[in-house]
């Protein structure tokens, strides 16, 4: 279920990826421009929706817009399955540990059971994301070079031409600033779901 979830996560989040990784790139190639000739560059994007169309009409909707969209598939499919299976396994032991020995209280309290939930959330996330980092590097690096169609290169050659040239390190670079953000917010998302679910049930 988990990697059914991935993979179509991936068709909507991979146009909205690429269009971002434009945006980003566009926005340091200006300001790198400007201060380097004391003149404002001219944006090629205007915005979100600018960028989406121009790439459309220029390279095609699946071709241009969905660039990047195997290793997308790649990062999202086995991540999700990993995700869950790794947090409902966690999750589990960590209940069980902090589990109340009262025989009145057979089950654990809702306060363990959220902090179990958010430990195993934070836990799964950062896991993920360390396992499926060097797609995202693919990624990024496939969604921000040029859309020429002459250009493209797979993601295996986009891969190993960045080993080549950085060194194996590179695909790892910035993991950890994802990992600090990655524990906190995944083990909120999860406490916050199953609070929410609580309250909605009415127990």
């Amino acid at each position: 279920c988990g990697s059914m979830a991935g993979l179509v996560q991936a068709f909507v989040i991979c146009p909205m990826e690429h269009i971002k990784c434009r945006l980003q790139v566009q926005s340091s190639a200006i300001e790198a421009s400007a201060s380097a000739t004391k003149v404002n560059a001219q944006q090629m994007y205007k915005g979100p929706v600018d960028c989406c169309t121009s790439i459309v009409k220029k390279h095609g909707f699946f071709s241009g817009l969905y660039r990047g969209m195997g290793v997308t598939l790649w990062r999202e499919t086995p991540a999700f399955g990993l995700y869950f299976a790794v947090y409902d396994t966690i999750k589990e032991k960590v209940e069980s540990l902090l589990e109340e020995k009262d025989e009145k209280h057979p089950i654990p309290s809702h306060a363990h059971a959220w902090a179990a939930s958010a430990l195993a959330g934070g836990i799964s996330g950062a896991s993920t994301w360390a396992i499926i980092y060097p797609f995202d590097v693919i990624k990024s690096q496939i969604q921000t070079s040029p859309l020429d169609k002459h250009l493209q290169k797979g993601m295996w050659t986009v891969g190993r031409d960045i080993v080549r040239e950085h060194g194996w390190k590179h695909m790892f670079r910035g993991l950890g600033v994802t990992l600090v953000r990655a524990f906190p917010v995944n083990a909120i998302i999860f406490p916050v779901y199953e609070f929410v679910l609580v309250q909605l049930g009415g127990g």
